[in-house]
């Protein structure tokens, strides 16, 4: 009986996971095709969604302006130093545009579900952070959501930075849910 909840929750971290592919693939091939308000839709409906699954709305939610906010200096910075160009960059040029933003929301929901296997990893996050940040960002130009005026050195710089942004947002996942109550993180091995 005990596997149950077990399987439960490996179901459930799918279906998000699937989830969270489908309001991603909507966002990119929105801003790619100049219909981001399509795309931003999408992604505010399984964000929206999420939240009011959650058991710990305020957490997820802390969490999800935590991601924009380092979002909005991570892809500002990226988009200024010349690593990246947008598809549809939105109404304040040199801004990350509102569609990449909204991707940040959507990650942050990972955290806590699909990705929460992580929390108390930090290694093991910057390692994930370091391939799957990159990877992201290649699949969006691949997509026509952007392009890499040199794409080794913006995925190499992608890794760097996603390989620090990853854990800390593992971190704090774990760690807010314990603010306040004098609770206790719990390491993981």
């Amino acid at each position: 009986m005990a596997q149950r909840p077990a399987v439960n929750k490996i179901v459930r971290g799918l279906v998000e996971f699937c989830l969270f592919q489908g309001a991603w693939f909507a966002c990119i091939l929105g801003a790619a095709h100049g219909h981001v308000g399509w795309g931003v839709l999408a992604v505010m409906a399984w964000v929206a969604i999420s939240w009011t699954l959650s058991d710990q709305r305020w957490v997820d939610g802390v969490l999800a302006v935590q991601a924009v906010l380092m979002g909005v200096v991570w892809d500002t910075w990226m988009l200024r130093a010349g690593w990246v160009e947008y598809a549809s960059p939105g109404p304040l040029a040199m801004w990350a545009p509102v569609w990449i933003l909204a991707l940040w929301a959507l990650f942050a929901t990972l955290v806590r579900g699909p990705l929460s296997w992580l929390h108390g990893r930090p290694v093991l996050a910057a390692v994930l952070g370091a391939v799957g940040g990159p990877m992201s960002y290649l699949a969006a130009v691949r997509l026509g959501a952007g392009k890499f005026p040199d794409t080794t050195q913006s995925m190499l710089v992608l890794g760097a930075g996603w390989a620090v942004m990853t854990p800390m947002l593992t971190e704090m996942a774990r760690w807010l849910p314990t603010r306040g109550r004098g609770v206790k993180p719990v390491a993981s091995v």
